[in-house]
């Protein structure tokens, strides 16, 4: 059969003569074969996607068990950048127990210099960035090598895209699949594919301000189909949710084109037969969400500290994460304090931005050389931060920072998750000692004050609260320290 230029063909799947699946492809001219049926197959041999936690939708499910997701990971260019070796890079997450990364889909990039950023995976070398659409045999790529057909799909992208999430999930490893990001500045919107320089389809000759505002019909129908696409070849995975557009406060993005886009890939999921979380990017550190698109499950915030935005938003019952930060100098205890912070104000997700993972340095060993930092070290921290809250049953716990009621060291903050009379997970920052008064339900305790640049416990004691106020003194400790109270076993 010939492909149209836009052509909707049905396939019926047939199980004893009786219709028990059905299909969409969009079809365009000299596009790549339909997958629809090897997607389906994919469908029914995996895993149930990772999802909303059922007893706690602040929460995710993951592979059959209750998740947070921590982690500190390379600039996005993971996939789109040919020279960058994403093997070792996902071998170091997973020696910390790191189980996030994102990454971005190749409609945008960024050039060598870009936010001060040295060495910026985001940014590939001459004619080493690949992206979803196939090269044409025209020359002028603005980042070198031949320009895009917005009607082809590049078989060698998704390839290397489905290597990247099935490496991933070997590692137990979740990726967010970023499909947008608006053009900050000339230089990145000079690197698109959709730019009308880059490209002949003809398609894209607007400011970049416009890309994401649905001003131009044949522009947006690239953009669904793109939506549309990724979904077919995604299909199959379990370890993946879709974030629309990253940081669409910037740059002309309107929660319009935000909506097509959202319903696009759930109508796609739907006819697919699956469905992953869609995560909407909605302000630099805090908001407040009135209205939300209802396909929505995750609310994705950056630069989120003090983790305001958890408290503003819990009312939600969707997980809420900071999934983004690393413009802020390069001392580790400041993005290992955001994380704490975060999570333990009811947040699901930190992602660090770390710079120390480069091309030919994919194991994170580059000394970072941008606006943030990064290294194994703060990888170790974030490790502990995760398996400190992973020893909890967290989703039976809550935000509750009435738990605390007096002792904090002076210019301190506290933030707390609690399961009354069970487990009371708490992190305090700032200061040097403390002796926290605390209001626990009564009962027999086990109190353990851990370091979290260190991962060591400083001091264990039981306790016995015999009425709703106790004293705790802290171990002497630098900058931040964490304590967790669990009821004792009962003899």
């Amino acid at each position: 059969m010939k492909p149209h230029a836009v052509e909707m063909v049905r396939f019926w799947l047939y199980d004893g003569g009786f219709p028990n699946d059905t299909c969409f492809c969009v079809m365009r001219t000299a596009c790549l074969a339909c997958i629809c049926l090897s997607a389906c197959t994919a469908i029914s041999q995996s895993a149930e996607p990772i999802g909303l936690n059922p007893v706690n939708p602040h929460y995710f499910q993951f592979r059959g068990q209750p998740a947070v997701l921590v982690a500190s990971t390379e600039h996005y260019g993971a996939v789109l950048n040919l020279d960058f070796d994403f093997v070792p890079y996902l071998d170091e997450l997973k020696s910390h127990g790191l189980n996030l990364t994102r990454t971005f889909s190749g409609v945008y990039c960024e050039v060598p210099g870009d936010f001060k950023i040295n060495a910026n995976t985001l940014a590939p070398a001459q004619e080493r960035f690949i992206c979803p659409w196939a090269r044409s045999n025209e020359p002028g790529y603005g980042g070198g090598g031949n320009k895009f057909d917005l009607t082809r799909w590049d078989d060698a992208y998704f390839q290397r895209l489905k290597t990247f999430v099935g490496e991933a999930g070997k590692r137990d490893i979740v990726v967010e699949y970023v499909l947008f990001c608006p053009f900050y500045e000339e230089s990145m919107w000079s690197r698109s594919p959709l730019n009308f320089a880059n490209n002949v389809s003809g398609v894209g000759k607007l400011p970049r301000t416009d890309v994401y505002a649905l001003k131009d019909d044949r522009l947006t129908e690239v953009q669904t189909l793109l939506a549309q696409k990724v979904a077919r070849e995604l299909a199959g995975f379990d370890n993946l949710y879709y974030e629309i557009c990253n940081e669409p406060y910037f740059g002309g993005v309107t929660l319009a084109w935000q909506a097509r886009i959202s319903a696009e890939l759930a109508e796609a999921e739907k006819r697919l037969g699956t469905s992953h979380l869609i995560a909407q990017n909605i302000a630099n550190g805090s908001q407040k969400i009135d209205a939300h698109d209802p396909r929505v499950s995750l609310f994705n915030f950056h630069y989120a500290s003090p983790p305001d935005t958890v408290a503003l938003n819990f009312g939600l019952n969707k997980p809420i994460g900071d999934d983004e930060t690393g413009f802020r100098g390069s001392d580790d205890a400041v993005y290992r304090g955001e994380g704490w912070e975060f999570l333990f104000a009811g947040g699901a997700v930190y992602d660090n931005l770390d710079y120390s993972f480069t091309v030919h340095q994919e194991d994170g060993t580059a000394t970072p050389n941008a606006p943030g930092g990064g290294g194994e070290t703060l990888r170790h921290q974030l490790g502990i931060l995760k398996r400190f809250v992973d020893r909890f049953d967290f989703v039976s716990m809550k935000p509750d920072r009435s738990v605390v009621v007096g002792g904090l060291p002076e210019e301190a903050s506290v933030h707390v998750l609690a399961n009354p009379g069970q487990e009371y997970g708490l992190y305090l920052r700032g200061g040097s000692s403390a002796a926290l008064r605390l209001r626990l339900a009564e009962g027999k305790y086990r109190v353990e004050w851990l370091n979290p640049t260190s991962g060591k416990i400083e001091t264990s004691s039981e306790i016995e609260v015999g009425s709703s106020e106790v004293t705790l003194q802290s171990p002497p400790y630098e900058q931040d320290v964490a304590l967790a109270i669990r009821r004792a076993a009962q003899n």
